[in-house]
């Protein structure tokens, strides 16, 4: 590495290299659906090594502006991420306008969405969510597993997991559209009120199995999130445990200053 005028260290080729393709693809020059330049034509654009190049493509998909097809290359996404957001996607609002927070979060960034049901039924519930949900491993519960798209591709698998007491009397949770707002909507209508939901969130790699089933490569960064929907009477009523493409969203919180 150089050093510059000053003996301020100079910024790596790779990085140099990196930063034109991501200003290229934020102005437009490459656009979506557009194939990053291969190796070999950036080796002969640069006039640098295939291994700076490889470098540089490491900090491009870093940029979540892009993503690497076995054998195809790398691709400039459709659209930026999803952008979370927790002080809205759960508004009462939502819900009673017929929308469900995914489908509300995704009209509100543009982008096309779709749900797939993959599982509804019951099931014995894994430890943590029956510790969450405070029942004994194993009890009954009701399970619903999705599989979320977002312009045709999987950026989301959530499982719900509610007690067997609570929703055995009401029979739209049971179907695979609960109908408008989704199942908290059902569970408000059924007396369930809804004081706040609490998010833990955890930055990890995807297993082989998650790889595949969201379609990222191997060893893919993903975002493990647990959600617990607590009621105005103290009670957990749902833990969905949900886990996400992470260069598919954006996680924007907002913390009140005041007690």
């Amino acid at each position: 590495m150089g050093t510059a005028v000053g003996g301020e260290r100079s910024v790596p080729r790779y990085v140099q290299i990196a930063d034109e393709i991501v200003q290229q693809i934020r102005a437009g020059v490459l656009k979506p659906g557009d194939m990053v330049p291969s190796e070999s034509e950036l080796v002969e654009r640069y006039g640098v090594s295939g291994g700076t190049i490889r470098k540089a493509m490491v900090e491009v998909r870093a940029s979540g502006l892009v993503e690497t097809r076995h054998g195809k290359g790398s691709i400039v996404k459709d659209r930026p991420p999803v952008r979370h957001r927790s002080s809205d996607r759960f508004r009462r609002s939502h819900r009673r306008g017929g929308k469900a927070a995914y489908l509300a979060e995704s009209a509100q960034s543009g982008a096309t969405a779709k749900v797939s049901v993959l599982y509804i039924g019951p099931m014995e519930a894994p430890e943590d969510a029956a510790q969450r949900l405070g029942v004994s491993a194993g009890t009954q519960v009701l399970a619903r597993r999705r599989l979320y798209f977002r312009n045709g591709t999987p950026v989301e698998t959530a499982t719900s997991y509610l007690p067997w007491d609570v929703v055995k009397d009401i029979p739209e949770l049971f179907a695979e559209n609960p109908g408008g707002g989704g199942i908290y909507a059902r569970l408000e209508d059924h007396g369930h009120e809804f004081a706040e939901f609490v998010e833990t969130l955890q930055a990890r790699t995807a297993s082989k199995a998650e790889a595949s089933e969201l379609a990222l490569s191997p060893g893919a960064p993903v975002v493990h999130l647990i959600r617990e929907a607590r009621t105005t009477e103290g009670r957990v009523v749902e833990v969905c445990d949900t886990l996400m493409a992470a260069d598919q969203f954006i996680f924007e919180y907002r913390i009140p200053a005041v007690d």
